[in-house]
Parts: structure tokens; sequence; C-alpha cells
């Protein structure tokens, strides 16, 4: 089982609420922000609410949200969706632009992914597919310990235009090797 609520020295990781849209929408009409990301540009209050509304309704089995709870408020979230009898991850994150650079997104994707691992037994990998063009969300991942396998050309669609997208990827045993290197 994976918690509801997850800690990080820095980040409280919880489930989204109907009063986190003005944070939404006061970090997701940055177009910096969204560069990458699947969502509308010029962004409205109203996405902001169905942003909310969607992560609010997810069922918390195989499809996880959470919100990302700095001190100063939220800051952003992150999803865990699960495939295949639950023995296959995916992840994917944003951060308000105010926060880059600073560690928050490996924080909070080490934590998902140290917290699939650990309450979901039939999961063996956990993986993430980002925009190529998107160096630091692959930095990220690689920091959190997935690897790249792959390029798939022209896979996605972003603003009309086709885009290429990386794939990465950590197993279960990998994960186990690197916590037990860190110890």
């Amino acid at each position: 089982m994976i918690p509801e609520v997850i800690e990080t020295p820095r980040l409280i990781l919880r489930r989204w609420a109907p009063s986190d849209v003005a944070a939404v929408f006061g970090y997701a009409t940055d177009e910096e922000w969204g560069r990458y990301l699947p969502v509308p540009q010029p962004y409205r209050e109203s996405d902001a609410r169905d942003f909310v509304a969607a992560q609010i309704s997810l069922d918390g089995r195989d499809q996880l949200a959470w919100a990302l709870q700095h001190e100063t408020g939220v800051i952003g979230g992150i999803n865990l969706r699960l495939f295949a009898q639950r023995r296959i991850a995916e992840i994917d994150y944003a951060i308000a632009r105010a926060w880059w650079g600073r560690g928050l997104g490996t924080e909070a994707a080490a934590a998902v992914v140290d917290a699939a691992f650990h309450g979901i037994d039939e999961l063996i990998r956990v993986r993430s597919m980002i925009d190529a063009r998107n160096v630091a969300s692959a930095r990220v991942l690689e920091k959190v310990g997935l690897q790249r396998e792959g390029l798939l050309r022209s896979n996605g669609f972003k603003r009309g235009e086709a885009i290429d997208e990386a794939w990465y990827a950590v197993l279960r045993t990998q994960w186990q090797d690197r916590a037990s290197a860190r110890r």
C-alpha cells in the first residue's frame, strides 16, 4: 500500500484539495513552466480547476496523485499510474519554475519511487516518459536512478508539433542495489 501522505525533508506530498486551484493557476500561467508539458497555453483558471478536480478524482489505487506542499504552499505535483497488474508504474511530475534547480523534483520523485517499490510487492519497474528536449527533467530522473532506455521519434505532439520522447526506467533490483549502496 502506498501512503496518501509522503514526507520528505522539505516537502509533504499529499492528496490534492480544491483549495489548491489558486496555487496551480499561479504557476501554470508561466509559459516557460509549461514549455515541455501537455498543458494549454494560455492557461486559464478553469484549466486549473479542471486539473485539480481530475487529480482529486483519481482512484488512489492504480492512479495516484500528490500535491507537492512546501512551507510556502503548493509548488507542483507528482503522479503515479500502475499498469500490467501493478507490475509497471509510470511517474510524471511538474514543479513551479520559481522552485527549479533546488532538488525538489528529485526529492519528490525519489520518495514516490521508493514508496511504490516498498508499497507494491508485485511492482518490478518504474518508468517515465519526457519530452526529449527537457534536459532538466532528464537530469531529475537520472539522479533518482532511472536510466534512459530509448528515444521515440515524433511520438508525441506539443501545440501541433511532433516531438521526440525519451523513456527512462528503473527496475526493482536496481533500486534495491542503489538503496544498499547508500547504507
